[in-house]
């Protein structure tokens, strides 16, 4: 285990493992702004350390870093030796969809396996108060729209699976009777529907390895040139112009509910609940290949291929539970994830 050296503050300390990726680093530059101190475990293997580096940029004070993988339980502990944390928020994970069904294995090991490690860390610890990133994923193909908290929950994938298993594996801890559990625990399940966008410096932002998962990086690169064409899966569905529609959320805003969900950690008591962050509206692909275009002033040349098996026509949040419950509704609206997406993207055509 390597670490950053940190300097005394009086700041509450906040766990953030995986805290170098796409959202890690967007949830440590509120949390700055919040008036907490982040603490980062990553071990980089789909993220970078300039991440952490131009946070630090972005704050006057880089998060206090340890080089560490969840699956190491002793240099976890060492972590938890050294700080006294008010919260955990846990992003560490393998993300990717097509790739958990090749290697699902690496995925439940990654994924479930790393997280029941920082349960057992923290409630060794006495350290009970836990954010946990989610998915929209963990709600399957849904029979309506918008999803709510209280659809039923299933999985189509290794990754999908991943994450519910996750979620299973918490609501069992909470909801174990007092007196067997070790601390009584106080969880929040963040599920996240499309996370896009950058920070407005345009220093940090998201940066795939390899080719893009997700339509908007895909979108930015083509427009970019680093990839010749888009391919738009099906123009078939019931939708305004027959491509997918999905709910697509600035990652400011996805991090602000974050340090939402953190100050609601302090009136919730022990349990377990689940807070759906979207912004209640989807833009099909077309609207998003539109909207890029506007704000990039590039032209996004794509081309429609067959639809891809287990993608579902329409996917959008009721978000109304976080807005009442924790006092938090996104924002940002589309122009503006695609200015501060092209911002990022033309700064760093290349990523970090």
């Amino acid at each position: 285990m390597s670490s950053s050296s940190s300097a005394p503050t009086t700041r509450p300390d906040v766990l953030v493992t995986g805290g170098a990726g796409y959202i890690g680093s967007h949830v440590c530059v509120e949390l700055f702004n919040a008036g907490y101190r982040p603490v980062v475990v990553d071990n980089f293997s789909n993220s970078k350390p300039e991440a952490l580096r131009r946070v630090g940029e972005i704050c006057g004070e880089a998060p206090v870093f340890y080089e560490l993988d969840l699956n190491d339980p002793k240099g976890l502990t060492e972590v938890f030796a050294r700080h006294s944390f008010s919260a955990v928020m846990h992003f560490a994970g393998l993300k990717a969809v097509g790739e958990s069904s090749r290697i699902p294995l690496t995925y439940y090991r990654e994924n479930v396996g790393g997280t029941l490690t920082l349960c057992e860390v923290m409630a060794a610890h006495g350290q009970s108060r836990l954010i946990f990133s989610s998915s929209a994923t963990v709600y399957g193909d849904p029979a309506s729209v918008p999803i709510d908290e209280r659809f039923p929950t299933s999985a189509t994938n290794p990754y999908g699976r991943s994450k519910l298993m996750v979620e299973d594996i918490l609501q069992d801890m909470a909801a174990a009777p007092a007196a067997d559990q070790v601390v009584p625990w106080n969880i929040t399940l963040l599920r996240y529907f499309n996370p896009v966008g950058a920070h407005d410096s345009g220093r940090i932002g998201e940066d795939p390895a390899g080719i893009p998962n997700n339509l908007l990086p895909y979108v930015a690169q083509v427009a970019i040139g680093k990839l010749p064409e888009l391919s738009v899966f099906g123009d078939d569905y019931d939708t305004v112009d027959g491509t997918g529609v999905r709910d697509y959320i600035h990652v400011v805003d996805l991090a602000r509910g974050h340090v939402a969900a953190l100050k609601g950690l302090s009136t919730a008591g022990a349990g377990c609940r689940a807070y759906n962050l979207g912004t209640g509206r989807g833009y099909s692909v077309l609207q998003m290949v539109a909207a890029f275009e506007r704000a990039s002033g590039r032209k996004v040349p794509y081309r429609i291929a067959p639809r891809r098996p287990g993608d579902i026509a329409s996917c959008y949040a009721n978000a109304d539970l976080a807005r009442r419950e924790l006092g938090w509704s996104a924002e940002f609206g589309l122009e503006r994830m695609m200015e501060d997406a092209w911002r990022w993207q033309s700064g760093n055509p290349n990523g970090y």
